[in-house]
């Protein structure tokens, strides 16, 4: 799908991957929508490149659909979804105060998976009613992890969440294949990411030697460019890509 000119939504567009991501479809000619629950960040990702910032909780389905209409009623239809909203904490199945409560995992799952279906299920249904270009009505590309395949002690909870995003990648782009919608994930390594930016210089580059080539962390702007790049080539569909310079996590 050409890119220039169509309307694109990305989520988690306050900041790391969501925020080069979004700057990246705008540079390509797309009128790009910044959705984030932190509405400031989303302010300050659009205030680059003219783009339109919208508050959304991408878990919430109320949230999710003043979102998308504010969105189409602003810019118009949108036929690129970038899902980039998710969080990340570690913690262990069973610590030293005992079994992690169920409420921090649940969170942890409502974010990253339900909040990546509720708003792949809501933009194709708006999708599937527009007129195709070139055979495709729209592109949807999640965001999964290396840890959905070889996630880390204290990562049960992460790994879940972004295995079931990797599992819905193939089912949702059968089903949506008829309407000419294309649906694909990409599983990220480690990233310079603000959380991982927090951490000690020593700390960035112990990660970043465990990566085999290139040694180091990833750019941002590297999963924009495969985000774009999926966008733009119409035979990518149904799969998850990793990015990660040949890493596979150890247990710890």
């Amino acid at each position: 799908m050409q890119i220039d000119g169509q309307t694109a939504i990305v989520t988690g567009g306050g900041s790391g991957l969501g925020a080069a991501t979004a700057a990246r479809l705008a540079q390509a000619g797309a009128r790009v929508a910044v959705l984030d629950i932190n509405i400031e960040g989303a302010k300050a990702t659009a205030a680059g490149f003219g783009g339109l910032a919208v508050a959304c909780d991408v878990a919430d389905a109320v949230s999710a659909e003043r979102a998308l209409a504010e969105v189409g009623a602003a810019l118009g239809p949108a036929r690129v979804l970038i899902n980039c909203a998710g969080i990340g904490p570690a913690k262990r199945i069973v610590g030293r105060d005992g079994p992690q409560p169920l409420a921090d995992y649940e969170r942890v799952i409502r974010i990253n998976l339900i909040g990546t279906f509720n708003m792949l299920r809501l933009a194709a249904a708006a999708m599937q009613t527009l007129e195709p270009i070139d055979g495709e009505r729209g592109v949807i590309v999640n965001t999964a992890s290396v840890a959905a395949f070889d996630g880390q002690i204290g990562q049960a909870a992460y790994a879940s969440s972004k295995g079931g995003v990797a599992a819905l990648t193939l089912p949702a782009a059968r089903e949506l294949a008829q309407f000419g919608i294309r649906v694909v994930a990409i599983a990220p390594g480690i990233f310079a990411t603000p959380m991982l930016r927090a951490l000690p210089q020593a700390a960035q580059d112990s990660l970043g030697a465990s990566v085999p080539f290139p040694a180091r962390l990833g750019d941002p702007a590297e999963y924009a460019a495969l985000a774009l790049h999926i966008v733009q080539n119409g035979y990518l569909n149904g799969e998850t890509i990793r990015i990660d310079g040949a890493l596979r996590m150890a247990p710890r």
